[in-house]
């Protein structure tokens, strides 16, 4: 069986974490069997090729976290307590339909063949989503302890323009959307920082607009205890055909040197020291 969620070290740590929540394909045999789901759906509702993207974020010193597992199994970047109604036998008053068990594709077909049991909801919560942020804690713990700080990239992809289950109106994305729970969720010389190197190259910024920043980003991301995290939406069409879901070589290049620039920014003994002295300062 395919491990929910795979861990790569660096040779030479950082306070640095990247994770990959959303670019897993895998559903498990258990999980297929409540499954209707159209099979292009899987694709397009991933995260397709981060995980790719970020692969050079060991080699810059950054721990990186892949979940392998879709999303539609069990959606790693929200509460446990987001559960649709209509999802889950039992689940919450409210309507999620893709919270963290999604109801609906984000072409709005349906995901599952009927309502989930709650043991089958705990199966996938005890054998992957707990696991898997049991672990990102610990990292984050461990990087603190160590180094007195913890920078946390949440790492993900957005379409080019808004799909109907997707947030937000505008006709075209920016580039790059960083999420910070409006400048909340990490000191504000790190979110300048990953403003800097996203215009530096090029590449035009929207912060917060129209992803905030998902479960990940509020839950770890807590300044005043010096773990920073910020989520980074990258548009699709930067480096992939979004209807044939194919790669543009080119354009996966210039994105993969985008993500291993940006780690190696962060990692950078220079800044890290002036996130660690803002600190101890604030």
């Amino acid at each position: 069986m395919l491990s929910a969620f795979e861990v790569i070290e660096p040779r030479r740590e950082s306070p640095v974490v990247v994770e990959v929540p959303h670019a897993g394909l895998y559903l498990d045999p258990e999980s297929l069997a409540w499954t209707v789901a159209p099979a292009r759906s899987i694709g397009r509702d991933a995260d397709l090729h981060v995980d790719a993207l970020f692969a050079d974020a060991p080699e810059a010193g950054a721990t990186l976290l892949v979940a392998r597992t879709s999303r539609l199994v069990v959606d790693l970047n929200r509460s446990e307590s987001d559960v649709d109604c209509e999802a889950v036998e039992g689940g919450g008053m409210q309507h999620w339909p893709r919270g963290l068990i999604w109801r609906l594709t984000t072409d709005g077909d349906a995901v599952l063949s009927r309502r989930l049991p709650r043991e089958e909801l705990e199966r996938r919560l005890s054998g992957i989503y707990r696991p898997y942020h049991a672990r990102l804690a610990e990292l984050l713990a461990r990087k603190r302890a160590r180094f007195g700080v913890a920078v946390l990239l949440c790492a993900h992809s957005m379409p080019s323009v808004a799909r109907s289950g997707h947030a937000g109106a505008i006709p075209a994305r920016a580039d790059i959307v960083p999420g910070t729970r409006g400048r909340t969720s990490a000191a504000g010389l790190l979110i300048d920082e990953v403003d800097r190197h996203c215009r530096e190259r090029g590449l035009s910024v929207r912060h917060d607009d129209p992803y905030r920043g998902g479960f990940s980003t509020a839950h770890y991301g807590r300044p005043d205890q010096r773990v920073h995290a910020v989520q980074i939406e990258i548009a699709r069409r930067l480096y992939m055909d979004e209807q044939s879901l194919g790669l543009d070589t080119q354009g996966f290049d210039a994105m993969r040197e985008f993500g291993r620039t940006l780690v190696t920014r962060l990692a950078s003994p220079e800044f890290l020291e002036r996130l660690r002295q803002l600190d101890v300062t604030a």
